[in-house]
């Protein structure tokens, strides 16, 4: 499933996770971000979380509370973030 193991730093690592907890965060966001795609953020959680977390998250990001996939948001909302959220940059991970 996956093609490349990336090594990510701990607060690298925290960060992913952080994010696949925000209902609002798309996968996609990840994957700009940290180069990894749906499947393989799947894979990191499952491998981070405790099995009861996981399964929790999994129904979380499947529910309709979640917005995870751009599909299930509203086309008016065309950003990653909350406007009043600090910037995601390019830079491999967000400051603090």
């Amino acid at each position: 499933m996956t093609t490349h193991k990336k090594e990510f730093s701990p607060r690298e690592l925290d960060r992913i996770i952080e994010m696949a907890w925000e209902d609002r965060t798309p996968f996609e966001a990840i994957r700009y971000q940290f180069g990894l795609p749906e499947k393989e953020v799947i894979v990191l959680m499952r491998g981070q979380l405790k099995t009861s977390s996981f399964k929790r998250w999994r129904k979380r990001v499947n529910s309709g509370v979640s917005q995870k996939h751009l599909k299930k948001r509203h086309p008016d909302i065309n950003r990653f973030k909350c406007s009043r959220q600090r910037a995601i940059t390019g830079n491999k991970i967000s400051k603090r």
